[in-house]
């Protein structure tokens, strides 16, 4: 036992002092501005934001058709918060949005705790109107959003 140990500590403690490097970090240069510049940049602005929004958009509606309210609330909550994290990243989009998490969201919210069928379309069409009136403030009109006719996604219940 006694020497299972000394292998041991010979083992982890050379390990251990070891100069560890920022796993994958190099191409972050510059200095401490100019790194935080890089790592913004990387974020992007609000374009990310729509991406995952528009992934979680097809998510819940899908849920509904499978009557996987629980999913459905996930992701309900996950466009929520795309939306707050990208509103940090870009705080312009605020005057836009206030309505969508205001109103439109909660809206949903009641609607998936209904579990009713007819009560989550009709909110899913204000909510789809929602995104439509956001994009038009937002001078992207051409971003049309429709309902979901094709599922991409594997998740099934």
């Amino acid at each position: 036992m006694r020497y299972f140990l000394i292998l041991l500590s010979l083992t982890l403690f050379p390990a251990c002092s070891q100069k560890k490097e920022t796993a994958q970090g190099k191409w972050i240069k510059g200095t401490e501005q100019e790194k935080l510049e890089i790592i913004e940049n990387q974020f992007r602005g609000f374009d990310n934001t729509m991406v995952e929004t528009g992934y979680r958009y097809q998510e819940l509606f899908w849920a509904r058709q499978d009557e996987n309210w629980e999913y459905a609330d996930y992701q309900l909550e996950k466009i929520q918060k795309a939306i707050e994290n990208g509103l940090e990243r870009r705080p312009k989009r605020s005057k836009s949005a206030k309505h969508f998490l205001d109103v439109t969201l909660p809206e949903m919210k009641k609607a998936l705790a209904k579990r009713d069928t007819a009560v989550f379309n009709r909110n899913f069409q204000v909510l789809t109107n929602s995104c439509i009136s956001c994009h038009a403030m937002e001078r992207v009109p051409f971003f049309t959003v429709k309902t979901p006719t094709e599922r991409q996604s594997p998740i099934r219940r």
